[in-house]
């Protein structure tokens, strides 16, 4: 167990043969190909012609795989040892897609070109260790297309994507962003901003004792959070809506409710009430301006019609606790 753990069970690169090389180069690049045809499937429904780039990604990496296996055919036969990366120590790794989900423009192409560069870097190094010209020509030929496909879903992204189509694209995945998260977030730190200043404010003003305030504050911001965060997840699945995954907006929603609930609770920590109260009431201030930029942020709701409905909700609440806090 210990020896899987540290990695003592891997092979070093430097141990290897050349027909091991060859191999790891041949599993590696299959490998490659799967992963960007998963790209592809995962894009295809939202984004079809990003999803033909990587397409062709996958259609060069079997060009590659195609090469090597001719060439491991002619030097050492039919049978390639079952090397892979798991299998050598320091040897890059790749995320399987279903780690990386939903699959976001921006992480696939990042990813892809990572993917290349650290093949560019491998077949650099696998081409000094062998000294049969034939092998060397194809490992240093792949180290060059690899080092010019650093780029490649860029370029290919050009000849795909026209900027119509790009903008487009982009601009789904932003709408799907503020769909998942932006929204059930906001919506979130809406109801745990506002709607815990009641409770929050009432049982500060009846009992003048900051920390039973501070519990009040952290029963009221937990429990709505839980709340709010079951409520997100039961009421849409998300399939006919194109809201995205339940779990997540259920995230957003229930984490930012607490947080809402909690900037405002926490100053009750400090034993002296009044500043206490004085710390909280600024950090309402601070929850309420930042509801409002998030608004006109990535809601495109105006300023003033934001910082109106916003300020005017927290204020009528605000008054509300003290009110019956007094009573």
């Amino acid at each position: 167990m210990f020896t899987r753990l540290f990695g003592f069970s891997r092979r070093s690169f430097a141990s290897l043969s050349e027909q091991e090389v060859l191999a790891l180069a041949i599993s590696s690049e299959e490998d490659d190909g799967r992963i960007y045809r998963a790209y592809a499937e995962g894009l295809r429904d939202d984004y079809p012609a990003s999803a033909a780039v990587f397409d062709e990604m996958a259609e060069e990496e079997d060009r590659h795989r195609a090469a090597l296996i001719e060439l491991h055919r002619a030097r050492f036969g039919e049978r390639i040892p079952l090397i892979r990366r798991e299998h050598v120590r320091g040897y890059y790794e790749r995320k399987p897609d279903w780690l990386v989900r939903p699959l976001g423009l921006e992480t696939v192409r990042a990813q892809a070109e990572a993917m290349e560069a650290q093949a560019h870097r491998f077949y650099l190094e696998a081409a000094k260790r062998t000294s049969d010209a034939a092998t060397r020509k194809l490992l240093g030929d792949l180290a060059a297309a690899e080092k010019g496909h650093e780029s490649l879903a860029r370029r290919l992204s050009d000849r795909h994507l026209g900027e119509d189509v790009r903008s487009e694209e982009d601009a789904t995945a932003r709408r799907q962003f503020i769909l998942t998260y932006v929204q059930p977030g906001l919506a979130g730190l809406m109801d745990g901003s506002v709607s815990t200043l009641a409770p929050i404010f009432a049982a500060a003003f009846a009992t003048g004792d900051t920390w039973q305030t501070f519990l009040v504050g952290l029963a009221a911001s937990l429990g709505a959070g839980i709340s709010m965060g079951f409520t997100e997840v039961a009421s849409d699945d998300g399939v006919i809506s194109g809201r995205g995954s339940p779990i997540k907006r259920g995230l957003a929603t229930g984490i930012m409710t607490t947080v809402g609930g909690l900037g405002h609770a926490l100053p009750y920590l400090i034993p002296d009430f009044w500043t206490a109260t004085t710390v909280a009431v600024v950090v309402v201030f601070i929850e309420l301006w930042a509801i409002a930029y998030i608004q006109n942020r990535f809601m495109e709701t105006p300023w003033n019609r934001a910082i109106f409905q916003v300020v005017l909700g927290g204020a009528l609440v605000f008054a509300a606790g003290m009110l019956i806090g007094n009573a």
